[in-house]
C-alpha cells in the first residue's frame, strides 16, 4: 500500500472515531439557542433601556455571535410589572430562550407590588453592562440656567410645576421626591411609559422639568432646546461640564440606574454561561465602549454571583428609599 493511501485511511479512521465520540452519550456539547431569543425590554420605546437593548442586538447580529436572533419586545406596563411577570412565567415554560434588559424598577416594582409574586433573587444574573446617570433638565425658554433659579421658579409654581418621569414610584419619582424634600418644593410628578416620551414632554413644553438620562435627552440638548442644570453623579460628566453635581451644590446625593441583562428563573447553567459569555463580548466590543462614553455611562461589567450580590444590596437601598417616601 502506498504511503499516500495509508495516510488517507488513517485520516478517515480518525474522522470516524471523532464522529462517534461526538455522538456518544456523556460527551457534552456547548449550549446555544435553538430558536429566536425573546429580548424583553422593561420600558417603552425610545428610552435608555430600549436604545441600549437595540444597540446590543445590533452588535451581536453584526458580529454573528449568536446562532439565533435576539428579538426585542417592549413591555413597559405597570412600571415594569408586565415585563417581570412575563419573565417569571417564562421561567416555567422556556427559561433558556428568554432574557430581559432591566433598570431600577427591577427592585422597586416587586417591593411595591408584592401581589405579583416576583422575587428577583430567583432570576438569573447575566450581566450588568453599565450604570446610567441622571441630570435635572429644563427647557431653554424657561430662562433658568442654574439650580437657584430652578428652586425659585418651582417654589413659586408649587403643585403646578410638572416634573415628567418614567413610571410610578421608580427612578424618576425617587429623584423628584429627593428634590422636593431637599429644596422645600411641591412639584407634581407625572409618569409616562418610557424616557423617550418624557424627553418629548419637556421639549414640547408640556412639562417644566425632567430627570432624564443623557441618552434620552441628548437630541434635544444638541439642538439647544433643553438645558442640564445639575447631575446626580459623584463628579461632573465630561459631556456636560457646565452642569455641577448636587454634591457641589451642598446635597450629598448620588444616584445611578443599572443597565443589566437578566435571565428567567430556572435558566439552565449551560444557557446562563452562554449568555454571560455573549454579553461580555458585547461589553468588550468597540461599539459598546464607544456607546458608554457617548452616553456618559458608569459601572464595570458584573456577572453571576457578583451581580446577584449587587442586586441584593440595591434592593435594600431602594426599600429604604421607598419606606422613607411612605410608599411601602
Amino acid at each position: 500500500m502506498s504511503i499516500a493511501r495509508r495516510g488517507m485511511l488513517a485520516l478517515v479512521g480518525a474522522l470516524g472515531i471523532g464522529a462517534v465520540a461526538a455522538s456518544a452519550p456523556g460527551v457534552a456539547q456547548a449550549w446555544e439557542p435553538q430558536k429566536p431569543v425573546e429580548f424583553v425590554i422593561m420600558a417603552g420605546q425610545g428610552g435608555g433601556a430600549d436604545k441600549m437593548a437595540r444597540l446590543m442586538q445590533t452588535v451581536i447580529e453584526k458580529n454573528g455571535w449568536s446562532s439565533k436572533p435576539l428579538t426585542p419586545i417592549n413591555k413597559p406596563g405597570g412600571s415594569g410589572a408586565e415585563a417581570l411577570v412575563h419573565l417569571k412565567t417564562k421561567g416555567g415554560s422556556d427559561p433558556d430562550h428568554t432574557i430581559m434588559v432591566t433598570l431600577n424598577s427591577f427592585y422597586t416594582t416587586p417591593l411595591r407590588q408584592p401581589g405579583l409574586g416576583v422575587d428577583i433573587a430567583t432570576f438569573t444574573p447575566i450581566a450588568r453592562m453599565a450604570e446610567d446617570t441622571f441630570l435635572l433638565w429644563v427647557h431653554k425658554d424657561s430662562g433658568i440656567t442654574n439650580i437657584e433659579e430652578f428652586v425659585v421658579a418651582a417654589k413659586e409654581a408649587g403643585n403646578d410645576w410638572v416634573m415628567a418621569g418614567t413610571g410610578k414610584l421608580q427612578e424618576d419619582q425617587l429623584l423628584t421626591d429627593f428634590l422636593n424634600a431637599a429644596y422645600g418644593l411641591n412639584m407634581k410628578y407625572v409618569p409616562y411609559k418610557g424616557g423617550g416620551k418624557v424627553a418629548k414632554q419637556l421639549a414640547g413644553q408640556h412639562a417644566n422639568s425632567t430627570v432624564n438620562n443623557p441618552s434620552e435627552q441628548e437630541g434635544f440638548y444638541a439642538s439647544g432646546d433643553t438645558v442640564p442644570l445639575a447631575a446626580f453623579t459623584p463628579d461632573r460628566l465630561e459631556l456636560f461640564p457646565d452642569a455641577p453635581t448636587f454634591r457641589e451644590l451642598g446635597q450629598d446625593f448620588v444616584y445611578f440606574m443599572q443597565r443589566s441583562v437578566v435571565g428567567a428563573p430556572g435558566m439552565s447553567d449551560e444557557a446562563a454561561a452562554y449568555y454571560r459569555e455573549l454579553f461580555q463580548k458585547v461589553y468588550e466590543s468597540e461599539d459598546w465602549q464607544a456607546y458608554r462614553k457617548k452616553k456618559s455611562l458608569y459601572g464595570d461589567f458584573l456577572s453571576d454571583q457578583a451581580l446577584m450580590d449587587y442586586w441584593m444590596t440595591e434592593r435594600e437601598i431602594h426599600k429604604a428609599m421607598l419606606s422613607e417616601m411612605g410608599a411601602l
